[in-house]
């Protein structure tokens, strides 16, 4: 009941609660933004969403558009500024997200939205396992190394999370996702985060999963 009905209604409610209450601090964010870069404060992107359907997430824009000589754009590093290193930091950048929120494109809990590029490595059944939830704004992936794991760990958390919905999980990642941003950790991305493991053994006999997850998953 709480996964098809309640979870969407909370989602409803705090996320329009969220906006009416940040609302004053997005108009700061986008003025500011929009007076450094001289573009729209805003960045969006196709995500793939909840049972594989593609949609658009909101962020503020964090990296310049420069480019070098060849008009291919410059490393991350080489375009940061400093309030975008700070929104990424405190992870005010994915504030817009609540409007994605509100439309019911994601959840306040649930699998971060992955691009379809690093989503389609994995095998069929893994995809369809993190599809059957909507994305979050947070989850359980966030709050047990974020940043500081690679893909394929991000992967083996979600599918745990999609198969183990409850009011009492998504409070209590909640409450973690808080805890950590407070002791910023994990905000840099681990050197091995985008080499995924595409085979059929994501985890095997590992203690520091949360509850119990099987060790094979078959192809689709």
């Amino acid at each position: 009941m709480y996964q098809f009905f309640g979870k969407r209604v909370l989602d409803i409610i705090i996320s329009l609660w969220a906006l009416v209450i940040v609302s004053p601090l997005l108009a700061v964010i986008s003025i500011i933004l929009l007076a450094h870069t001289r573009k729209s404060p805003f960045f969006s992107q196709v995500r793939v969403g909840y049972r594989g359907e593609l949609f658009r997430v909101f962020k503020f824009k964090t990296m310049t558009d420069a480019r070098d000589a060849e008009g291919l754009l410059l490393p991350d590093d080489l375009r940061c500024f400093p309030l975008g290193t700070f929104l990424r930091r405190y992870s005010l950048d994915e504030l817009p997200q609540l409007i994605n929120i509100l439309k019911g494109d994601m959840s306040l809990v649930g699998p971060r939205p992955w691009i379809p590029e690093q989503l389609d490595v994995f095998t069929g059944r893994c995809r369809m396992a993190r599809c059957s939830v909507r994305p979050g704004l947070t989850g359980m992936a966030q709050v047990y190394g974020r940043n500081g794991i690679p893909f394929y760990r991000r992967l083996c958390y979600d599918i745990v999370y999609a198969r183990n919905v409850s009011f009492l999980m998504d409070a209590r990642i909640v409450f973690q996702t808080v805890v950590r941003l407070l002791a910023h950790k994990d905000i840099r991305q681990c050197e091995d985060a985008f080499r995924n493991i595409s085979g059929n053994i994501l985890v095997r006999n590992d203690p520091s999963m949360p509850v119990f997850f099987p060790s094979k998953l078959e192809e689709s």
